[in-house]
């Protein structure tokens, strides 16, 4: 999720739980039963697990005997919001998901460290379907996404949840909470429709189910070209997010995917079939500073965006550029030349400018003299099309240039366009092609 995505509705406090927040160790995984593993792939899984614990990676923190009782367990499913998850292994009585490159190993009862899937009777569950905590109409330009159907709406909805542990998230307050935290199953079923939504209060916001079908209904009757998972990280609920996706594309909705790009490879592949377009935050390009600073690793964010320009889905990467973390400008040259290399110098970059948040609200802004050095790297290493974001007076942070003839061919403000000169999607002033999707 970047800093420019902050959610526009949030539920109401609702009581927690309670995580016990503790990582589980080799020990316990045994004593939790993987004995009885079967099968080759399930137990090349934990001999990797293992492999990794042993060779010095920290295991991934998972939230030990933390799935809801059963009382709220029965609500939950009776309003339709507990799911069987997709891409897991099973171990004998365990689990382990295959989502994200956390590769969640659950005892019965356990929770994901991304809050929203538990091990229950030696299946994997999400909680997070049908229920999102947030959703609202933006421009696609917020995502950001500024070559991808120009001046369109977004049906934008989250769920809670998330894989990493960002320092400086926007969106804490969803993004690490538990489905239970911003969902009631108490009281009367609501299921949600454009009729009803202005109507809608904060508790009823809490109640109200919002399957796939309602989704895509929504994003239709309110105009919307397409729907953008998005404010947390879509990944923590992908199976709300897939089925909502697959409904959408065979109604002629477009999906969009904004995303830290933290999944695993048959996840991906499974997700490519129906997205339109990704937005993909690289949060560093130092896999020391991305474990500090997120809790997580480089080189799967990579590899997403090798696949996704392998599938021809469009996207674009944005970068928060992090007071003494990520503005390093040497380290902001490294990854552009990654992108050059790799990728081509067709897909927009997007430096963001940091503003103080959750831990570290501090930190001061990000200089603007940092965002424009920042980009004058990027255009000068030969990237086609670099933005900056958050910055509204910054001269042309948002327009976009012909890489031929270096005329603006669409000049914004914000999130808000000004003026175009395209003509089906070439340059007006030359005819050079400007990479993108322009046209439904």
């Amino acid at each position: 999720m970047d800093s420019n995505e902050t959610n526009a509705v949030n539920g109401p406090d609702l009581p927690s739980v309670g995580p016990l927040d503790r990582p589980i160790s080799r020990r316990n995984v045994l004593k939790a039963g993987i004995v009885g593993v079967v099968g080759l792939s399930a137990a090349g899984s934990l001999v990797w697990h293992l492999w990794r614990s042993a060779a010095g990676e920290a295991a991934v923190e998972v939230f030990r005997n933390d799935a809801p009782n059963p009382e709220l367990w029965a609500l939950w499913q009776k309003r339709g919001w507990i799911k069987e998850a997709m891409h897991y292994l099973s171990l004998g009585r365990n689990v382990q998901c295959k989502v994200c490159p956390n590769d969640c190993i659950l005892a019965p009862g356990d929770r994901g460290r991304c809050r929203n899937k538990v091990a229950k009777d030696g299946k994997l569950y999400t909680l997070a379907y049908g229920n999102p905590c947030t959703f609202h109409v933006d421009p696609i330009e917020k995502k950001p996404l500024y070559h991808f159907l120009p001046e369109t709406g977004a049906f934008s909805i989250a769920a809670s949840g998330c894989g990493f542990r960002c320092l400086n998230c926007q969106n804490w307050e969803i993004s690490q909470s538990k489905p239970e935290d911003t969902k009631d199953p108490r009281g009367e079923s609501i299921r949600f429709t454009v009729e009803l939504a202005p109507s809608l209060t904060a508790r009823d916001i809490a109640r109200v189910s919002m399957f796939p079908a309602d989704v895509v209904a929504a994003a239709r009757g309110l105009n919307c070209t397409s729907i953008a998972y998005t404010y947390s990280e879509p990944t923590s609920y992908y199976e709300y997010m897939y089925e909502t996706s697959k409904l959408a594309r065979g109604m002629g909705v477009k999906n969009v995917w904004v995303t830290c790009g933290y999944i695993q490879p048959d996840a991906l592949s499974d997700l490519c079939r129906y997205l339109d377009a990704a937005s993909v935050d690289i949060k560093s390009f130092d896999d020391a500073i991305y474990r500090r600073l997120n809790g997580g690793k480089l080189r799967p964010i990579l590899d997403t965006l090798k696949t996704l320009k392998e599938r021809g889905i469009w996207f674009e990467v944005s970068n928060l550029v992090v007071p003494t973390y990520t503005d390093d400008l040497e380290m902001i040259r490294r990854m552009c030349d990654w992108l050059l290399v790799n990728l081509g110098p067709d897909y927009p970059l997007h430096f963001l400018r940091f503003h103080p948040a959750h831990k570290l609200a501090h930190l001061p802004p990000t200089p603007v003299d940092t965002l424009a050095r920042a980009r004058d790297i990027a255009r000068r290493m030969g990237l086609h099309y670099v933005y900056v974001g958050n910055v509204p007076d910054l001269p042309d942070a948002g327009t976009t240039f012909c890489p031929q003839c270096n005329k603006p061919v669409v000049v914004r403000e914000m999130f808000f366009v000004r003026k175009v000169n395209l003509q089906k999607g070439k340059c007006g002033a030359c005819g050079t092609p400007i990479s993108g999707v322009w046209h439904a």
